[in-house]
């Protein structure tokens, strides 16, 4: 994808966001991790770190949502170099898809080559339970919007990089992080991510729906960024951690304290998975 797909007045806004942060690093990564709802932690664990504000990033959106702390993270992983963002931005804040979705342009700026992408999700599969790590390898847009519109030949490049690749998701990672999983010990589901616009969670209703659809978890974020992803070319991976059961199959009451609260309790097999996930990453990337 060129600068002729994006506004002229946007190309400008990227370049101005891009050369921000080029001037404050002296290392170039080829990973980068979005850290989900209270999933943050993983970045501060990070060596030799450089961290940059949102909020000081030219034209860059800034989370308005507990539990995403609005900075970029660029430190190492032992001697990987990695980009961490630490709070993304949703549709349900008020901002557009194309806003959403700018740290995944200025990724591909940058030069990153893999995405992996986290998040807080519902359990919607009765197999589920709070706590439980889902490799996420399809899923379905419910936001009823897309960052690829008026995008010129964005269609087609979706097209065809989901036959060349199977799926949104890489198929190869996918592979790879079970077999992380497995030798960790840690008990991970394979299942499709159903999305919604939010803020307002799911009715009972909706919920059954969504699982007549085949959605084994549900979340507010994600599917744009893996979407914007593949067409620029960044291999992409994802994983929900579900931190309460969807509308209608708890007795619990919903709440975003909830959900931050069980990100925390599962935070050490979460950072356990993504370390040695990255570990094995790494080793397929040519620098």
């Amino acid at each position: 994808m060129n600068n002729n797909s994006v506004a002229p007045k946007f190309v400008k806004q990227l370049r101005e966001s891009h050369d921000y942060i080029l001037a404050r690093l002296n290392f170039r990564p080829k990973i980068a991790i979005i850290l989900g709802s209270g999933l943050g932690d993983f970045a501060d664990a990070l060596l030799n770190k450089t961290i940059i504000s949102a909020a000081d990033i030219p034209h860059y959106p800034v989370s308005t949502v507990s539990g995403h702390q609005g900075k970029l993270v660029f430190g190492f992983q032992d001697k990987i170099p990695l980009m961490a963002v630490q709070g993304r931005t949703h549709f349900y804040e008020g901002l557009s898809f194309f806003k959403i979705t700018w740290v995944i342009r200025l990724m591909s700026r940058l030069g990153l080559e893999v995405l992996i992408v986290t998040n807080a999700a519902g359990g919607i599969n009765p197999d589920y339970q709070p706590g439980d790590l889902m490799v996420i390898k399809d899923h379905i847009n419910l936001m009823f919007g897309n960052p690829l519109i008026g995008i010129p030949g964005s269609s087609k490049s979706v097209e065809v990089k989901a036959q060349t690749r199977g799926k949104m998701y890489d198929e190869e990672y996918n592979q790879l992080i079970n077999r992380v999983g497995k030798a960790l010990n840690i008990q991970l589901k394979n299942g499709i991510l159903l999305a919604t616009s939010g803020p307002s969670y799911e009715t009972a209703a909706e919920i059954r729906m969504a699982r007549q659809f085949g959605a084994d978890a549900v979340s507010m974020s994600t599917i744009p960024e893996v979407l914007l992803a593949n067409v620029l070319d960044i291999r992409t991976v994802g994983i929900s951690l579900i931190t309460n059961m969807a509308t209608g199959l708890s007795s619990t009451i919903l709440s975003h304290s909830e959900v931050t609260s069980m990100a925390q309790r599962s935070k050490l097999k979460f950072q356990e998975l993504i370390s040695k996930t990255i570990e094995q990453i790494d080793g397929t990337i040519v620098y």
